[in-house]
């Protein structure tokens, strides 16, 4: 019983500090509002594009810092193996993050995609074999100039290099899949563009059609 309350409270305490909305704060403070500019999503990307590198380093950064408490929280709560399964407060507490940077409790459930959340929850879970996914995304991005695939390329990497490498690990295998999905999700509009050839490239202006559709 005290395991399941505390997973409760670890996935609470994550999703409430995904609630806190980055991209938010830094155009607020710059006078924009990032929800009516742009894409309008809350996102590290969609405040690059809109106020700058500075700005969205800033945001990205900030995600990112946010989901490595929530990970580092869920360490302290539930550490060792919880329910049999290594690694299981890191999980817990990294997916409440990106659940609640997504769907923002805060913001009428209006946030970002979670790749900076992502980011650092693949590297807290598994340092190794994070930094290979985020190699890999981060080489896609400078290759093909698409932020939106790079994203996509690293949590697909780092499902399948989970599975091959931790495939006696079942819930690491599942909390992988589950990162991907999310990704797939938060990604749909871009998946349909990069098909037709129509997603923003990187130093690429958005037009007014995907900036709306995204």
């Amino acid at each position: 019983m005290n395991e399941i309350l505390l997973t409760a409270a670890v996935l609470a305490i994550g999703y409430l500090l995904g609630c806190i909305s980055t991209g938010i704060l830094i155009s607020k403070q710059a006078g924009v509002n990032i929800r009516e500019e742009g894409s309008r999503n809350t996102g590290a990307s969609n405040v690059l594009r809109v106020l700058g590198i500075r700005r969205g380093a800033v945001t990205f950064l900030g995600d990112s810092l946010k989901a490595v408490i929530a990970c580092w929280i869920g360490s302290l709560l539930l550490p060792g193996a919880t329910f049999g399964i290594e690694r299981f407060g890191i999980m817990a507490g990294g997916l409440g993050a990106i659940l609640g940077h997504n769907w923002p409790l805060f913001f009428s459930f209006k946030g970002g995609k979670g790749i900076a959340s992502s980011t650092a929850v693949v590297l807290f879970v598994d340092p190794l074999l994070g930094g290979i996914a985020i190699a890999l995304c981060l080489i896609v991005v400078f290759w093909k100039k698409y932020i939106s695939l790079g994203s996509l390329t690293m949590l697909f990497c780092f499902l399948v290099l989970t599975c091959v490498f931790h495939f006696d690990q079942w819930f690491a295998c599942v909390f992988a899949a589950a990162l991907f999905l999310l990704g797939l999700l938060r990604h749909r509009t871009n998946i349909r563009r990069l098909r037709d050839g129509t997603e923003n490239k990187i130093g690429r202006k958005k037009t007014a059609e995907t900036a709306e559709d995204e």
